[in-house]
């Protein structure tokens, strides 16, 4: 992975995140500030128009960038996480121009830690949380296992949508949404949403990359 990938993987994103816009809405509509959608599009947006001018190749400082302008794009609560999790990224990749697949695994596991930290948060809370990190656990657990990257990327897509659709049986205890207690039952995270779609991003962007090589 290097600057260029980066750059691909978030117009991927950013074009599910419109898709999704409408969607993002009415579930922050539900319990939060209804803009989830306007916020989104604007944070990845912003670190799209950023990576199209930017000519930094160190890894490390183009996350750290990245996490930085996302934060101020998307002045929200999970522009902020979001954000956190960028930089935690940015720090395992400092002094790299490429990364191989054993530096993004640990790349991801930094930025879960950093999120965490940061967020005082953690699985089971009915946050975004609850789909970076399967997916994370089934990158990091599989690359060992003789699996092409395609195919460890896909099972992390999964692993992410598996883990946002499940928040539909959590109750949320954080921000907003937790004032409502048990009504949030039944319903899915927007954030664990947005992290779905960002794992869909990943996957689609190298299903492309490999289309294109037969």
């Amino acid at each position: 992975m290097d600057i260029n990938d980066v750059k691909l993987i978030t117009e991927n994103i950013l074009k599910l995140v419109k898709e999704n816009r409408d969607y993002l809405l009415d579930l922050d509509s539900q319990f939060g500030d209804g803009d989830l959608g306007i916020s989104m599009v604007q944070g990845f947006s912003g670190v799209k128009d950023y990576l199209e001018t930017s000519e930094e190749k160190d890894l490390g400082k183009l996350f750290f960038k990245m996490g930085m302008t996302f934060n101020e794009s998307a002045p929200s609560s999970l522009g902020t996480i979001i954000s956190f999790w960028l930089l935690g990224i940015g720090g395992s990749l400092k002094g790299k121009e490429n990364a191989d697949i054993n530096d993004v695994k640990i790349a991801l596991e930094n930025g879960i830690s950093k999120l965490k930290e940061k967020a005082n948060s953690k699985e089971g809370e009915k946050t975004i949380l609850d789909s970076l990190c399967p997916a994370t656990k089934v990158f990091a657990n599989n690359i060992d296992k003789g699996k092409t990257v395609l195919e460890i990327l896909k099972e992390a897509s999964d692993a992410a949508t598996k883990g946002s659709e499940a928040t539909k049986n959590m109750m949320a205890v954080h921000g907003r949404a937790a004032y409502h207690g048990e009504k949030t039952i039944g319903h899915v995270d927007g954030g664990s949403y947005v992290g779905k779609l960002i794992f869909e991003g990943i996957y689609n962007y190298y299903k492309e990359k490999a289309e294109k090589l037969y």
